[in-house]
């Protein structure tokens, strides 16, 4: 089942058949293809259409990457693993990207390249040097530069020529998007003989260009074809005043925006202006940074309206969003942006959109451990570009290094949900640029410090927590010294020193009761139940229903889900109570969904693993192991062989093979190591995989060297054990490539696998 992420079309695609095959022809011959052009062209739409057309050719999916926002070059490889919803990255996320495309059939697609070019075509030329069956189509105001691509220049829509016929007119790509659009506006709008001729002028005097036909065509509603055409050439003269013509279809996008600009009432023209400090935007967000002075804060609705009927803002469609999500193309924002600089008051609303920012993340903290938990973590997702440009610009003025802090520190749990590389670099930055010692940056040195734990980073986590010991006297602070003996505890954890660990997160647990911190609460019981429960220590269960009842309390679902996982694992282990357990694995894993929290519902697919190993050890338990490994897979997390949680894979794993034997277990763990995520989620829920409807033998790319090497060896009839004593590697390793095997050759047994072999016996 194809996998993938496309922004969805709002409006009608219209012509490009053309571009189209070209597309398609060159996509098909080359591993990366640049679209080219003007701002307002179409490169964006033709991409997406293309995208959308290929899609059932790539097994593991289209996935569409927005980089019309990213201004800092070393955040690009990260921007990719979120795309790819890889939650776990380590210190070189362009290796991880690399590891995890290696053997992936897909398409990625890279949006406004322009702004970190360079470090696109750096980035682009090792993944496609890594994945022998990657395609990239970018789309880009100019050449990457990258060995071996191919560049196809998006042309402006097809205008009638002067010496066409009037009646074959019609057909022109640019007319028909014009009337397609202005339908909207005038549902009974037609080209007809009274009007021809002044639309094929409005197409001529925009030059077909895609953005521009739709901003004319939008003011169709109040104005006559006639006034348009005064209008535009009004607006023409004065661009061609003062200063040399641009090409013909940058004066025309120019003339259109500016024109449109020109017929925005007063407060319409400084919302747009203002909004251009946004990378997207809700209606709070605009009434926070753009009322006053000129526009009052109940007028802001109705001028958000008239800017989307005038089609400068659009709303976005996206599921699981309570709240309206508005958005400006690239063009339109850099215009407003331009005269919002003209009036000299950039900084000013850079400032108030800062100051937007760092509002939300206090919000966050106060309330992302309550019944609109789930709510803060989407908004927060939501608003992740806004956070890089508000946090970029406090790195980048003088002074405001402080403010970085205040935003990106009570954000430590956000960042931890699926950002931690990112999270982690903006604290470093920010502390290492506002060294005094304040304390906001007592604060900054305990998030700091959280997520270079969670990292590794050993000795970045033991100076960080010392400093902020420091300060934590110095203040007086019982909160954070809590919060200093839950990080020490957790990484005590993390080093295998379980006894040890316990003494700090009892002492935080303490101190978080006596300052009434229910989250630092929560999260002291859910790591002393892991402690507990990984030495044995009866008080596991009681740490496990404090943590889940003090969730409950509070209405705090994600939480809660973490909660259940602990109370399951203590039904499976301690009481023999599968069907509790199971139960509890699932609802968490229900909670989790509407999130993708895919680290999460690993832990729980991990833990129905056990509880089918120990309770009814068949090929279904062996199937719903290597769906363990799959989600695992997909969310980019690393299950380390040496961890607590690794024991008791072992134990399940050596009791199905003991009941089924070894071929049996490796055929169904290798077909639920080969499922999608979603398939994998829905095996452990108890629900159709759809395994029925997957890919056919034969559909997906070749198989690498080692590969192929593997798969004589299971011709042979080897165990994946067998391999790994013949190949000398782990067996993981064995079975993670007959994972891929199977995957990409569309297989579900190894008898599969063996007759492929004996019919292609040379690669």
């Amino acid at each position: 089942m194809a996998e993938g992420r496309l922004p969805a079309e709002l409006t009608s695609f219209v012509g490009r058949r053309r571009e189209l095959a070209d597309t398609r022809r060159l996509l098909a011959r080359s591993r990366l293809l640049t679209l080219t052009g003007a701002g307002g062209v179409g490169k964006t739409r033709l991409a997406v259409r293309m995208a959308a057309e290929v899609r059932r050719t790539f097994p593991d999916g289209v996935w569409f990457v927005e980089l019309a926002a990213l201004r800092d070059p070393a955040l690009l490889s990260l921007t990719l693993t979120g795309a790819l919803e890889l939650s776990q990255v380590s210190a070189d996320p362009t290796a991880d990207l690399a590891e995890y495309l290696e053997d992936k059939h897909l398409l990625l697609v890279l949006d406004n390249c322009e702004q970190v070019a360079e470090a696109c075509a750096v980035l682009v030329s090792k993944l496609l040097a890594a994945a022998p069956q990657l395609r990239i189509l970018a789309t880009s105001r100019h050449v990457l530069g990258v060995e071996g691509e191919q560049v196809l220049s998006v042309p402006p829509l097809s205008t009638p020529p002067p010496e066409a016929p009037t009646p074959d007119a019609d057909q022109y790509e640019s007319l028909v998007l014009f009337a397609d659009r202005v339908r909207a506006v005038l549902p009974d709008f037609e080209i007809d003989d009274r009007n021809r001729a002044q639309v094929i002028e409005v197409c001529r005097q925009l030059d077909g260009v895609p953005l521009a036909l739709e901003l004319a065509a939008v003011w169709m509603r109040t104005l006559s074809l006639a006034q348009i055409l005064d209008r535009l050439e009004d607006r023409f003269r004065l661009l061609a005043g003062g200063r040399p013509a641009g090409p013909p279809r940058q004066q025309a996008l120019e003339a259109a925006v500016t024109w449109s600009y020109d017929l925005c009432s007063p407060a319409e023209r400084l919302l747009w202006e203002r909004l251009s400090v946004f990378t997207g935007f809700d209606l709070d967000g605009a009434e926070q940074v753009c009322a006053g002075d000129g526009i009052a804060r109940d007028e802001v609705l109705d001028l958000v309206a008239g800017l989307v009927n005038k089609s400068i803002i659009t709303r976005t469609m996206a599921t699981g969003h309570a709240v309206a999500w508005y958005d400006m193309l690239t063009t339109i924002s850099q215009y407003g942006g331009t005269r919002l600089a003209e009036a000299g008051r950039t900084r000013e609303f850079r400032l108030r959109h800062r100051d937007h920012l760092r509002t939300l993340a206090a919000g966050w903290a106060a309330e992302s451990f309550g019944p609109r938990q789930a709510d803060w973590y989407i908004r927060m997702r939501r608003e992740r570009d806004n956070l890089r440009v508000a946090l970029d610009f406090c790195l980048a003025e003088p002074g405001e290094a402080p403010v970085a802090i205040e935003i990106a520190a009570p954000l430590w749990n956000f960042w931890f949900a699926g950002c931690l590389r990112e999270g982690h670099r903006f604290l470093t930055r920010a502390l290492e640029a506002s060294p005094e010692q304040t304390p906001q940056r007592a604060l900054g040195l305990w998030a700091g410090s959280y997520l270079a734990m969670f990292l590794g980073e050993t000795e970045q986590t033991s100076r960080l927590l010392a400093e902020c010991a420091e300060l934590a006297e110095r203040y007086d602070d019982d909160l954070l010294r809590a919060r200093i003996a839950e990080v020490a505890g957790h990484a005590l954890i993390y080093q295998g020193d379980l006894a040890g660990a316990l003494g700090h997160l009892e002492q935080a647990l303490a101190g978080f009761r006596a300052v009434g911190d229910l989250l630092g609460e929560f999260d002291a019981l859910i790591l002393l139940s892991a402690a507990t429960f990984f030495l044995g220590d009866p008080r596991v269960g009681g740490f496990s229903q404090a943590a889940y009842e003090l969730a409950e309390s509070q209405g705090a679902d994600s939480s809660k889900a973490y909660a259940l996982w602990s109370v399951g694992i203590v039904q499976w282990r301690d009481h023999n109570r599968n069907e509790e357990a199971t139960r509890s694995f699932r609802q968490a894993i229900r909670l989790w969904q509407p999130l993708n929290d895919r680290t999460g519902i690993g832990f729980c697919v991990q833990a129905l693993s056990w509880c089918a190993g120990t309770g009814a050890p068949s090929r279904q338990a062996a199937l719903l192991m290597g769906a363990s490994r799959a989600v695992w897979r997909s969310s980019g997390a690393h299950v380390d062989e040496t961890t607590p949680y690794s024991q008791f894979d072992d134990r399940a794993e050596e009791r199905i093979r003991a009941v089924i034997g070894d071929t049996a277990y490796d055929e169904s763990f290798a077909v639920g190591a080969a499922y999608s995520f979603e398939q994998a989620v829905a095996l452990a829920l108890g629900e159709d995989t759809g395994a029925d409807r997957a890919a056919k033998p034969g559909r997906a790319g070749r198989l690498t060297r080692r590969e192929h090497e593997i798969a004589v060896l299971v011709g042979d009839g080897l165990s994946n054990r067998e391999i790994a004593g013949r190949l000398v590697i782990s067996q993981r390793t064995a079975e993670t490539h007959v994972e891929h095997i199977l995957s990409k050759l569309g297989f579900s047994s190894r008898t599969q696998v063996a007759r492929w072999v004996a019919e292609h016996p040379e690669r």
